[in-house]
């Protein structure tokens, strides 16, 4: 789960130094951005999923 909350914060952190003007904005970094925070949720959400399956109580 910590490799997707990397994966977001860098999806968001691209776009505000982009906007900032630190980065110049160029197609590609704004589609990795994009990529980078989708694939960051996805991780997030599996990693989730398999924590609570892993802790859950059997009822």
């Amino acid at each position: 789960m910590f490799i997707g909350f990397l994966c977001v914060l860098m999806g968001v952190v691209f776009p505000f130094l982009m906007v900032m003007q630190v980065l110049e904005s160029t197609l590609f970094l704004s589609f990795f951005s994009f990529i980078i925070s989708l694939i960051g949720i996805i991780i997030g959400v599996i990693g989730s999923a398999y924590y609570v399956r892993i802790n859950r109580r059997d009822r």
